[in-house]
């Protein structure tokens, strides 16, 4: 299984990118990981409608170049259905089963993601009906996605 985990930005805080390292270095023996950031689109504070449309399609040609259609595409969006670990371990297996071992996990930046990108994804996901930053998001989906191969495998971790 090859997994992608595709976002918008680049993560500064140092704890994140340690964090992020550490999960990274775990999921391996899993699957071949693949961590792509495509630049965020700079844009003052307060964006009129238009202004945050136009961000948005911006960072998702970006993220559109890197998905091809042989990629089963997982976007995570506050909309889309929420999964619980057992669930998204369940998911990743039956993806895997039936010949849809090339997955990518797309995160949007700050202002969310493109029309294009979510009418693109095969399931939008929804980790919380809370809003998270986007940094942050990309640590919780690869401990997520720790927790799922080590349900998969049946070894110890999930709790």
């Amino acid at each position: 299984m090859q997994i992608t985990v595709l976002s918008v930005g680049k993560i500064k805080e140092k704890y994140l990118r340690q964090g992020i390292a550490e999960f990274e270095k775990r999921i391996k023996p899993y699957c071949k990981l693949k961590l792509i950031e495509v630049n965020d689109e700079q844009a003052p504070e307060h964006l009129s409608e238009e202004q945050l449309r136009q961000v948005k399609a911006k960072e998702g040609k970006r993220l559109l170049a890197h998905i091809k259609p042989e990629h089963y595409v997982i976007a995570l969006a506050v909309e889309g259905v929420q999964w619980s670990s057992e669930q998204l371990a369940r998911e990743l297996e039956q993806l895997a089963t039936y010949g849809r071992s090339q997955i990518v996990f797309v995160i949007g930046g700050s202002n969310g993601l493109a029309d294009e990108v979510l009418k693109r994804a095969n399931v939008q996901l929804s980790f919380s009906k809370m809003t998270f930053p986007h940094q942050l998001m990309k640590l919780i989906l690869l401990e997520q996605l720790y927790r799922s191969f080590k349900i998969m495998k049946g070894e110890p971790y999930h709790k």
